[in-house]
């Protein structure tokens, strides 16, 4: 049986509210929502295109720590406050998946933060046994 590996960001709300920020699973690898919030800065930025931006910043860390990339990505979901984002939002997502192509869900969706405009979440599959 493959052992589970937890994976943190640092964030105090992964305690609080009892997550990771990713879980490896034998050759599973599971990305939590993961917003725009920039960790070594501890902000966020205003704008949807920045958030997004973090937000790939943010699942490239996590999947590193996992042992792999984008590439293994075979699932995304994304989540935005407002569909007027969309626009903006999925040029981005195109520019990082356009090779990969996952699977992909894209929801409008409150927040716990009101600064927040976008949270994605993907799931990936590393190669190998």
């Amino acid at each position: 049986m493959a052992k589970r590996k937890l994976i943190s960001s640092g964030s105090s709300f992964e305690k609080l509210a009892g997550y990771s920020r990713a879980v490896v699973d034998g050759r599973w690898v599971f990305v939590s929502g993961t917003t725009g919030f920039d960790y070594a800065k501890m902000a966020i930025a205003p704008g949807i295109v920045a958030q997004t931006e973090q937000c790939f910043v943010n699942i490239k860390a996590a999947l590193a720590q996992a042992g792999t990339t984008l590439a293994s990505v075979v699932r995304v979901r994304i989540f935005l406050a407002s569909a007027a984002d969309f626009k903006a939002v999925a040029p981005i997502v195109g520019r990082h998946f356009a090779k990969i192509r996952p699977a992909n869900t894209t929801l409008v969706t409150g927040f716990v933060d009101s600064r927040m405009k976008i949270e994605i979440e993907v799931t990936a599959k590393k190669q190998g046994k």
